[in-house]
Parts: C-alpha cells; sequence; structure tokens
C-alpha cells in the first residue's frame, strides 16, 4: 500500500505494553493495588483477592468487569483507588525513539485503552507522546465496556463515524486483536513471540518498527 493510501487510515494503538513497557513497575503496581481493593472491599484473603483478580481478567478480559458483573462495584471508584502512582514517571520504561516512529507514520492515530483516563493522559503526557494523538478513548469513554468486548470497539467507531475497515489496531493482547478482525480492521501484534496467529495481519516486537513494516498492511 502507498503512502498516501496510509493518509486516510486510522490507527487505533493500545496504550500499556504496547506504547510502554508496563510489565516491570507499572503492572505489578497496579494488581497490589487492585488486590488490596478487593480484599477491602469484599472481605476476603490475600490469597482469595489474587484469585478473583486474575479469574475476572482470564474471563471477562478485565478485573473491572467481573467485579461490577457479580459484586456491584462501582467502576469509577475502582478504576481511582487502584491507579494512584506517588512516582509515574520513574515507573516508566519507554523508548523515545517510539516519538520518531509516530511522527513517520502516516494516517490519524487514535488512544484506544481499557485504562482510565487520568492514568492514560498522564503516561501520555509524561512519555511526550500526547501531541501525535487525536483523541484518547480511554475505558469511561466507551462506557466502561473494555477490549476485547465489540461493544467497546463500536462505541469508538461510532463515536468517530468510522468504517472499522479504514482501521488499523496495534495491540500487545491477542484478545482484543481477533475482537478487532472481526470487525473488519488490519491488525498489528506487539509481541516477542515467535507465533503469528491467522487475525494477525503484522507482528512486530515494537511500534518502532512501524513504519518500515506498514507496506505489509
Amino acid at each position: 500500500m502507498a503512502r498516501q493510501d496510509f493518509a486516510h487510515r486510522v490507527w487505533l494503538f493500545d496504550l500499556d505494553n504496547t506504547l510502554h513497557n508496563a510489565t516491570p513497575h507499572i503492572f505489578p503496581h497496579i494488581n497490589r493495588s487492585m488486590n488490596d481493593y478487593i480484599e477491602r472491599h469484599l472481605g476476603i484473603s490475600t490469597a482469595a483477592a489474587t484469585r478473583l483478580r486474575q479469574d475476572y481478567w482470564v474471563r471477562y478480559g478485565a478485573t473491572l468487569l467481573g467485579l461490577v458483573k457479580h459484586h456491584q462495584v462501582d467502576p469509577e471508584h475502582f478504576l481511582r483507588e487502584t491507579h494512584v502512582f506517588a512516582a509515574l514517571e520513574r515507573m516508566l520504561d519507554f523508548e523515545k525513539p517510539l516519538r520518531q516512529a509516530l511522527q513517520r507514520l502516516p494516517g490519524r492515530k487514535i488512544l484506544f485503552s481499557n485504562a482510565p483516563r487520568d492514568y492514560a493522559q498522564t503516561v501520555l503526557k509524561l512519555t511526550g507522546l500526547d501531541r501525535y494523538f487525536d483523541a484518547v478513548y480511554t475505558v469511561e469513554r466507551v462506557k466502561f465496556q473494555p477490549k476485547p468486548m465489540a461493544a467497546g470497539f463500536r462505541s469508538l467507531l461510532r463515536q468517530e463515524a468510522l468504517n472499522p475497515r479504514q482501521c488499523i489496531m496495534v495491540e500487545d493482547s491477542l484478545p482484543n486483536l481477533c475482537t478487532a478482525k472481526k470487525l473488519g480492521m488490519r491488525t498489528v501484534w506487539v509481541s516477542t513471540s515467535s507465533r503469528q496467529p491467522p487475525f494477525v495481519d503484522v507482528k512486530i516486537t515494537s511500534v518502532t518498527q512501524l513504519p518500515q513494516r506498514c507496506g505489509r498492511l
């Protein structure tokens, strides 16, 4: 596909473990905060809270959905309480060349994350990536219907008046990419895995590779 054709495309980017590496510091902190929240609000042991958090994440794609569905937890309160960071800037693991990669990538760019709004906007600002995104869709903006739920995708598409065939989803999560593909989007998997499922169009190990690899889309 020629570069001018991409000018009419819309890139949907995940945030955590796509635009930065959340695994070393941020995810462990969030997981501890979620465990503490579940333990306090449901009155269960630490071990039971950990099992419940992991079970809901596997079953629903987001711990939040299970807590809302089965325990009537207020989603805004849960997200606010579990995304408090004393020093988020020091916890970020971010490749600075990624800024140039996004700048070189033709077409509109939208952030589409299951994270809460304040956290996502802070990460974008601290990394200097905020200037490259035309819109930010966090879990609040899709009415707490996180990926991989198709309803969240459709909400974004409806609000932006987009045809899914215009869109390219860039993600580290295979279930989320599977939904995107079923809706008609092109898919880019950010992963170090050696495999490539059939619903993945392009696999990269870093978003910095995307300008060179986008021709394959």
